[in-house]
Parts: structure tokens; sequence; C-alpha cells
């Protein structure tokens, strides 16, 4: 089969057809790595995946990250621990199996709060609510090329922290001192605007909104130009909604892509198994 790939909207993503991922050849990889460079997101349907057959699939990228430290520790499953389970499901003891539970997920990028965060992440669908639960993606390129010219000189060559206290379902994660102080809470210095290793284009890098500051500005001016900046870059012209399937893998880029997720009936049960690829990189200013 010839792979084919179709965007999904004008600012972000592409769904790749033609391709069963647990046998994928060089040359098909090669257009999937094309297209993922150019689109930031990719979705790819109807794909019937082991946890190996993921993996073999993420290493293609890269190096794998451990999960991340959430608010019931590192969550994967029993012989996997490359791979970070995202679920409401409870265990027969009543434990959380997963992270994240049914509440919604702020805009975030994945671990921006680490000096060098994961170049990429990929969701796998195994169950899904009939309803709710959709995953929102924010083309930060696009977002930049977007912004007025007054605001990319009041954000060229600055640095925003990215907090590290809350996990993007706005809980506490284990082993850190709660705080709603940015200067003060764990995490690390980005530029605001950074270019991508591969494409050379720039782009946004914001992280997550709360416990976000601007190097340099006091808080209330530093608060004022980022909601400015959020305000900008989520609009729905850079963003596209994704509606699951099982048996759906989604694969985005950590460095030109923030996410968000809806909420979902507590009572339904959702089930996804998450990789992520290592960074090479810490994030490089473009202006």
């Amino acid at each position: 089969m010839t792979v084919s790939v179709t965007p999904l909207t004008a600012g972000v993503g592409a769904e790749i057809g033609g391709v069963d991922l647990a046998r994928l050849a060089e040359t098909e990889f090669a257009v999937i790595q094309a297209a993922w460079y150019r689109h930031s997101v990719l979705l790819f349907r109807d794909q019937k995946l082991g946890d190996d057959d993921l993996l073999a699939f993420s290493r293609r990228f890269g190096d794998l990250d451990p999960p991340p430290n959430q608010e019931n520790g590192r969550q994967s499953p029993p012989g996997y621990p490359d791979v970070y389970v995202v679920s409401n499901i409870l265990d027969d003891a009543g434990r959380p199996i997963g992270a994240l539970g049914a509440g919604e997920a702020a805009w975030h990028t994945d671990m921006s709060y680490l000096d060098m965060p994961p170049d990429a992440s990929m969701l796998y669908a195994l169950e899904i609510p009939e309803q709710g639960g959709n995953t929102w993606f924010c083309g930060m390129q696009a977002a930049w090329q977007g912004l007025s010219p007054d605001l990319r000189a009041r954000i060229a060559g600055r640095r925003i922290k990215h907090d590290g206290t809350y996990n993007s379902g706005g809980y506490l994660r284990q082993g850190i001192q709660e705080t709603d102080d940015p200067y003060a809470a764990p995490g690390a210095w980005h530029p605001a605007v950074i270019v991508h290793p591969e494409s050379k284009a720039p782009g946004l890098y914001l992280g997550r909104r709360r416990n976000s500051a601007i190097e340099g500005l006091g808080r209330p001016e530093s608060d004022r130009l980022l909601d400015e900046i959020w305000a900008h870059t989520t609009q729905p012209a850079y963003c596209y909604e994704h509606h699951w399937r099982v048996g759906d893998l989604v694969l985005w880029d950590n460095r030109t892509t923030m996410h968000r997720r809806d909420p979902f009936d507590a009572t339904q049960r959702r089930l996804m198994h998450r990789t992520q690829i290592k960074g090479t990189g810490a994030p490089k200013a473009a202006v």
C-alpha cells in the first residue's frame, strides 16, 4: 500500500494512511518522519499494537524516557517500564492503574519543566468513553507566525518559567512541595521562542500557564503579557480536536505543539498507553 498524508487542519496535524505500524518498512518510516517534521502531529487509525509493537515504533524516533512522576507516581504495565498508563480505571483494590483520572487536562507541553524535555510523545487508545475525553493539539509554529508584531517584539529574546509542581490534571506531583509562586516552584527556564532542530522553523514554547512567569518582568506585567500570548495561541485557527477511536495512535512533536484533554464521565473507562522519546537537546532560542 502507498502511504498517504492528509492534513487535518491548516495549523497542525496530518492523518497517515496505508500503514501497519507493527510491520513498518524503512521506506514507509521515511515518509512518516518527513510528515512529522512538517505537520507536528500525526494520526494513525485502526492500528493493532501490543506494548512491544508500541515500543518498537517509538524507538524508531530515538531513545525513550521513563514515565513522568504523576499524582500516583510512575504508572506502567507490568514488565513495560517505558510505557506510561493514562487511565481513570481502578484495580480490584480501588487503586488507580494510571494517571490523570477523568477530569480536564489543561494545555501543556510534556515535561517541559525539565532542562531537556522529551522530543516527542505518542498515545495509543485501548479503551475510550462513549463521549468526552477528546484531545486538542495546538500548532506553536503557526501561532508564532500569526502573532502580532507588537507581541513578537515583547516576547522575543525572553525566557519563560516552566513549572513542575502540578501535572496537566492539576494534581500535585508525588513528592513535590505545593506552591503557586512561579519563582519558587521547581522547573526550568526556556526560551519563549525556539527553533526546531530539523525543520529550523521558529515556534512559541509556553509549557503550561499555571506557575508560569517571564524572566525579567514583575509578576503583574508578566501575567498580562502571558495572558495575551495564551489567548492568541489557543485560538481555534491553530488547533486540532481529536475524537478518539480504539486503535488510534497519535504522535506529536513536543517542541512544536501543546495539547489538552476534555473531561469525561468518570464512570466510563478510558485506557491509553503512552511512550515518550528522550530529548536530544535543550530547547534553543530562535529569536
